[in-house]
């Protein structure tokens, strides 16, 4: 978000810098909640259609008693530009009285010309950024616009036209009638020689920028050298000026406090090398940027700042200076270069704007942050700022993409504030969708989503995050990359809930590679950590999922996980396996797939393992599947014999407060109620009260809460007072509403049973 300065002619700096000033304060916000403020903003803001009326034309009307403080509309604005929700449709809430406007930010919105004059140029406007505003509001029709106010031309002080358009059929700019501009920057425009000409008349203007603009000779900035303090002319490709006549001009304005005469490295200029040769020029100088210039050595800069003790900054990005001591020694002097992180930092600050510092800055840090072990989210914070400044630049956005995982990786990301990790993560999706093909980037972003504290933590679009690693898991990586994939899709999965799933396209594709790679390694024999995250990613894959659980089928899911059995013995990956095959058994539709000879031989003789996970969850599917009379139709006499043996199970598991190597985590109690309410049949609600009383007792704040949301008590209570219901069966019940009452001491339902709270 651009912050605007209130400025003064006693410190005049280009308006980079004064924006820039204000980053340090920018990582304290991102840790701290959001204003009332800001809040109350962003909620309008959401429901501005619901809260305004419409006008005949179809734009937006506040209600008529609303009235708005010139500082709350100005921030109104901003935000409003910052989401880009501000359009011809919600621009005209700014027309009238009710918002008095002093500070417009209109950076980057798509309004039109007649919009922007009805909602804005009535206002008494002391600073307008129209940076980069979309081609249907030129520039010529922002000037003509200003000037149709008599206040505005007088009062108007800072006007920022960066990255605007001119219509083809416009040649010459008036400026002249603002004649109480005191800031101008017309950066990447289409600014000729003619218009410097018209600006150098302005009587206050004291802060000028025509970086990367057609002007060819500025010979006319002597018109104004009483009264420039801030020159900035980076990139001037088309100036034809001899250097002699270049340094005439800049000798001239004496008053400069700042001169900025940075370039492309690519252009190799040696214009910054002969103005230091010079000492008889820009005596008052506190700024001078000469990043990108060539033949610039230590000594020469060292002795021109000697010469020139007031001066507090030098640019020397991209140059073979900064290296020297004298730099660091030099307290009162801020450099913008890639010597330091100190330099790197300032570098990064002042150069946002422009890609082609901002990549060299970039690569800089990548070397200088790759065996960071200190925690700087102040230089992540910058790096998120390019990123956003530069949506379309691929070298930015894979440079950056690095330099995130350099200052967010192991343990760094701990440090970092919730709030800008999110905002990274979010601008490394958006990376990629500008650059689906760069495979490298692509690697970047998967590679900071195995970050625990980011895959955690951190808000992001995880439905999106989801489909990108899927089709990443699809394209047969390298099986390092392969395996980062599959344990991110794991804990993806379970962030998802089943409506998501049920939309995610790849899912059909993701389960079938799974899949192939538990089948690759279990024919291979191969028990390594990649068979363990797919087992994993699939058990949770299908958890409250029946188009994850049909798919898993129709690509012979169960066949391999048999295979997979037959083959390992480790209770690792038994527990896996048994815990996916619960999550097909809860499904009606699909549970009578496993009732099969192989399935059930496999399941039962697991019932008995010596590793409570695994008996448990073999214990879950025999349950699921007996408590369905339809399945046993024809073999009633086996689904009794499965009953006795899941009911002696049962017997000998501990108490159900006990450790479980695995731990067991469920999206919902609800699969547990048809059970829960089966009398008929004593061993499976049986099982699945120790279940219930398991996961409550370890996660009372979860499942307590859960009972409650999904009414699960009144199925606990029913059982306590049922006279069909097993001593033990109420014993746990009984145990199970303990611990709800533990958590909940002030919760009383009276209706659901008699609860002696």
């Amino acid at each position: 978000m651009v912050h605007f300065l209130h400025h003064t002619p006693r410190n005049i700096v280009p308006p980079e810098a004064q924006k820039d000033a204000l980053g340090c304060c920018v990582v304290q916000e991102e840790a701290s909640p959001y204003t009332l403020v800001n809040i109350c903003l962003n909620v309008l803001i959401a429901n501005l259609e619901k809260l305004c009326s419409e006008r005949p034309d179809g734009t937006l009307c506040l209600p008529e008693h609303w009235s708005f403080p010139q500082e709350v509309a100005d921030r109104f604005l901003r935000v409003m530009t910052w989401q880009g929700k501000l359009t011809d449709r919600t621009a005209s809430i700014f027309r009238g009285n009710q918002m008095k406007l002093k500070l417009v930010n209109i950076q980057k919105a798509k309004i039109s010309t007649a919009a922007f004059i009805k909602a804005f140029c009535h206002h008494k406007l002391i600073e307008l950024n129209a940076t980069a505003v979309h081609a249907d509001l030129p520039v010529p029709d922002i000037i003509s616009g200003l000037c149709s106010n008599n206040w505005i031309q007088q009062n108007l002080r800072c006007l920022l036209l960066d990255s605007t358009s001119i219509p083809q059929n416009s040649r010459l700019l008036f400026f002249s009638q603002l004649t109480g501009l005191r800031i101008l920057s017309v950066f990447n425009v289409c600014f000729h020689t003619e218009d410097l000409a018209n600006v150098s008349q302005l009587p206050r203007l004291e802060s000028l920028d025509i970086s990367n603009t057609l002007v060819t000779d500025i010979s006319a900035l002597l018109t104004c050298k009483d009264r420039l303090k801030s020159l900035t002319m980076h990139y001037l490709k088309c100036l034809s000026m001899t250097k002699p006549q270049i340094l005439a001009v800049i000798r001239g304005l004496t008053c400069l406090l700042h001169l900025d005469i940075s370039v492309h490295r690519q252009l190799k200029s040696d214009l910054a090398f002969h103005l230091l040769q010079q000492k008889d020029i820009l005596p008052n100088v506190v700024s001078l940027d000469i990043s990108g210039g060539s033949c610039i050595t230590d000594e020469a800069v060292e002795l021109f700042i000697q010469q020139r003790p007031a001066m507090q900054f030098v640019g020397l990005l991209a140059t073979d200076a900064g290296t020297s001591d004298f730099f660091t020694a030099n307290q009162g002097l801020r450099v913008a270069g890639g010597a330091s992180m100190s330099q790197i930092s300032e570098a990064l600050s002042r150069y946002r704007n422009r890609s082609c510092f901002m990549k060299e800055a970039l690569c800089r840090l990548f070397t200088e942050t790759f065996s960071m072990e200190v925690t700087m989210p102040a230089i992540l914070k910058l790096v998120a700022v390019g990123m956003r400044n530069h949506p379309l630049d691929l070298p930015v956005q894979f440079t950056a993409s690095a330099c995130a995982l350099n200052l967010t990786r192991q343990g760094l990301a701990k440090g970092m504030p919730v709030r800008l990790l999110s905002e990274v993560t979010c601008l490394l999706f958006k990376a990629l969708k500008n650059f689906p093909h760069y495979q490298q980037l692509q690697k970047n972003c998967l590679l900071s989503l195995t970050n625990s504290r980011i895959l955690v933590d951190v808000p992001f679009d995880r439905f999106d995050a989801a489909k990108f690693v899927m089709r990443w898991l699809c394209k047969h990586e390298n099986p390092k990359m392969q395996t980062m994939a599959v344990s991110v899709t794991s804990i993806l999965a379970l962030q998802l809930s089943p409506e998501q799933m049920a939309q995610l396209e790849e899912l059909f594709m993701a389960v079938k590679e799974l899949l192939a790679i538990v089948k690759q390694k279990t024919t291979k024999n191969l028990d390594d950590v990649t068979l363990l995250f797919t087992l994993k990613a699939l058990w949770n894959l299908t958890d409250g999922s029946p188009a994850a659980c049909k798919h898993f089928i129709e690509n012979q899911g169960l066949e391999i996980f048999i295979q997979v059995l037959e083959t390992f013995s480790e209770s690792a990956i038994q527990s896996k396996v048994l815990g996916l095959l619960n999550n097909i058994a809860e499904i009606r539709e699909l549970s009578s797939k496993l009732v099969t000879e192989d399935a059930l031989k496999h399941i039962n003789s697991l019932l008995c393992s010596r590793e409570m996970e695994v008996s448990y969850f073999a214990a879950g599917i025999i349950a699921h599947l007996t408590s369905d009379r339809q399945l046993w139709i024809s073999r009633d006499f086996q689904r009794r014999a499965l009953l006795q043996d899941l009911h002696a199970a049962i017997q000998n598991w501990p108490s159900s407060s006990c450790k479980m190597t695995a731990l067991v985590t469920y999206r919902s109690l609800k699969t547990f109620f048809p059970l829960l309410g089966n009398f008929s049949q004593p061993e499976v609600q049986l099982w699945a009260l120790w279940a219930v009383c398991h996961v409550c007792s370890k996660n009372p704040s979860k499942y307590c809460k859960m009972l409650v949301e999904e009414e699960g008590l009144q199925l606990l209570c029913d059982i306590q007072e049922h006279s069909e219901a097993t001593p033990q069966a109420q014993q746990i019940a009984a145990s199970i509403l303990n611990d709800f009452r533990m958590h909940f001491m002030n919760y009383q339902r009276p209706t659901l049973c008699q609860m002696p709270f």
